[in-house]
């Protein structure tokens, strides 16, 4: 099921957020996933952050198991799927919400910053690539691609 995120869910996104970086299969080192995520966000801060963004969530069995952020009208801001939960139409299911809500408000491309992890699956959302960055969390390189894709 796909829904709206509240207030109440910002715990479970942190726990989405935090998996997705820390586990399962990735082109990041330890070193960059342990920087980019130390341990599930929590409190006030991340509560604002979430405040800011339109959030569709995706619920298996009552569980959230992914999550993807819109901040208007055009940027995807977070973008994440536990690992068990990926290659199951998930994504493209959160995507196509979050393209729908921004077609909506009048947007006229789509932006991001995807991970390397990311990178495929928006490229298969129809995105490309316009520049290559790398940012530094803690210490740690992390590789990035700031993606764009028209929706006129």
């Amino acid at each position: 099921m796909i829904r709206w995120a509240n207030p109440r869910d910002a715990d479970a996104l942190a726990l989405v957020f935090h998996a997705a970086v820390r586990d399962g299969p990735s082109p990041y080192t330890e070193a960059q996933r342990a920087a980019w995520s130390p341990e599930p966000r929590s409190g006030d801060p991340w509560s604002a952050r979430l405040a800011g963004l339109d959030t569709a969530v995706i619920e298996r069995s009552g569980a959230i198991t992914g999550f993807m952020s819109l901040e208007p009208p055009e940027y995807i801001d977070l973008a994440f799927i536990v690992p068990g939960a990926r290659g199951q139409g998930g994504f493209r299911r959160l995507y196509d919400r979050i393209e729908a809500h921004a077609r909506a408000q009048g947007a006229a491309r789509l932006r991001t910053h995807a991970s390397l992890m990311a990178e495929p699956a928006f490229h298969a959302m129809g995105f490309r690539v316009i520049t290559r960055q790398s940012i530094d969390r803690a210490g740690q390189s992390i590789d990035r691609a700031l993606m764009e894709k028209p929706l006129t």
